[in-house]
């Protein structure tokens, strides 16, 4: 997502409701969040879906980073030849099973 150009994408609500579409074009032209203010503060920030989806999945990927440095940290980590051994043992009962 590319950062904010102050001068263009802070909008007061009033011309959003006048320009919405004209906005939307904007806002999927330049890739930039489109900031609404009511009263003068930050309302709401409006993004384009694939930006919304782009920080959905990094949000998944710093949860699944952070519970695998949990599951370290409580139960330590295999050596190589642990891991080939396991690999091994999985691979015979898979061919076994058949």
């Amino acid at each position: 997502m590319k950062k904010i150009n102050v001068a263009e994408d802070i909008v007061p609500i009033g011309e959003f409701k006048t320009h919405a579409s004209e906005l939307l074009r904007q806002l999927h032209a330049t890739q930039r969040p489109l900031v609404i203010t009511q009263n003068g503060k930050p309302a709401a920030v409006v993004i384009t879906p694939d930006a919304f989806e782009e920080i959905e999945r990094r949000e998944l990927v710093k949860a699944k980073v952070a519970a695998g440095i949990a599951s370290v940290e409580r139960e330590g980590t295999l050596s190589s030849s642990e891991v080939r051994a396991r690999l091994k043992a999985k691979i015979r009962a898979s061919s076994g099973a058949r």
